[in-house]
């Protein structure tokens, strides 16, 4: 066997303990196309989108601080408007993986020690800590703590460590290195002030970023916020920005169709339907998931086991008395 390019690329990746992307020819163009690969599976968020790539690539051209953190950002928004999505693509578009951690979970004082461990002598001494075991595992990751206002404040003496000199030194006494880590931390702090201001949808573009920026300063301790590299702010979505959450949705529904062999179109007026339903103010996009499974999938799914449908059918969805009905060509039984 012929050693190729990708062969070397995966053999110095190994050695490195780094991902294959890392170090390969093609990482350049997807960092060139980093910002644009994004803003084709998150919509409304220029500006955030801007802010993370620039971050990102500056780091990669070795522009940064190298005793820190690829990048220290907060997401501040709205729930349900993409900050959490925005990580996962990240993480996909750089082919590394992605850590969540549920910050609320962590609001008393001994979830410290899930985190990076218990002190010997107490119970759990001889467990990893869930954070710093996670990264000691996955070196480069996308590292996404959510709702990080949640967190108990010791916590927050954690994550100073982490985001000044890139290294944790768990409770065993094990330095773990966050030096190749993206540490995203979302929050919904100032999101109440901006959505006084947006009932329903927004359909021009609002400054809030002052009251926005005043919370934040009021939630979160100066030693944190001068940590950071950037304050990435989420805006509420646009009814257009909801449409093209639809198609996203409808999108990937089309594409598992496609792969049992059928396939799925909907009427203008079921998208604006669903565009309406799966929007909520206090929630952003997030009933979307629900009201496509609910509308579409599970009747869907009916069809597929128990109907008679030939390969190759092209199944329709339209609004009918406000409510969805699938229009399913008759099959053509042979003599």
């Amino acid at each position: 066997k012929s050693i190729g390019v990708h062969d070397i690329e995966e053999m110095v990746a190994r050695v490195a303990r780094i991902p294959g992307k890392n170090v390969s020819i093609n990482d350049r163009q997807a960092l060139k196309n980093l910002e644009r690969d994004l803003g084709f599976v998150i919509y409304g968020q220029e500006k955030a989108i801007q802010e993370l790539s620039a971050a990102i690539k500056m780091a990669r051209a070795g522009l940064r601080h190298h005793e820190r953190p690829v990048g220290n950002f907060l997401f501040s928004g709205p729930t349900g408007v993409g900050k959490t999505e925005l990580s996962r693509q990240l993480a996909s578009l750089l082919g590394i993986p992605l850590l969540r951690f549920d910050m609320s979970e962590y609001m008393e004082r001994h979830t410290v020690s899930r985190l990076i461990g218990a002190p010997p002598g107490y119970v759990g001494h001889d467990q990893a800590g869930q954070l710093t075991e996670a990264v000691s595992r996955n070196p480069h990751a996308v590292l996404l703590l959510d709702e990080i206002e949640k967190a108990h404040p010791d916590i927050f003496n954690v994550l100073l460590q982490v985001m000044d000199h890139g290294k944790l030194t768990d409770a065993g006494g094990r330095t773990v290195d966050f030096r190749n880590v993206v540490l995203i931390m979302t929050t919904n702090a100032g999101a109440e002030a901006r959505g006084k201001a947006t009932i329903g949808f927004m359909t021009t573009p609002q400054d809030d970023s002052g009251q926005e920026m005043e919370t934040i300063r009021r939630v979160f301790a100066p030693e944190f916020r001068n940590r950071l590299d950037a304050v990435v702010p989420f805006t509420p979505l646009s009814k257009e920005t909801v449409l093209h959450v639809v198609d996203k949705f409808i999108m990937e529904l089309d594409e598992q169709l496609l792969q049992k062999g059928y396939s799925l179109e909907i009427s203008a007026e079921l998208r604006q339907w669903l565009a309406d339903k799966g929007y909520d103010p206090q929630m952003g996009a997030r009933p979307m998931t629900r009201i496509i499974q609910e509308h579409l999938k599970k009747p869907l799914a009916e069809h597929i086991l128990f109907g008679d449908l030939p390969k190759g059918t092209r199944i329709t969805a339209r609004l009918e008395n406000g409510a969805v009905k699938l229009e399913i060509p008759e099959p053509v039984h042979q003599e």
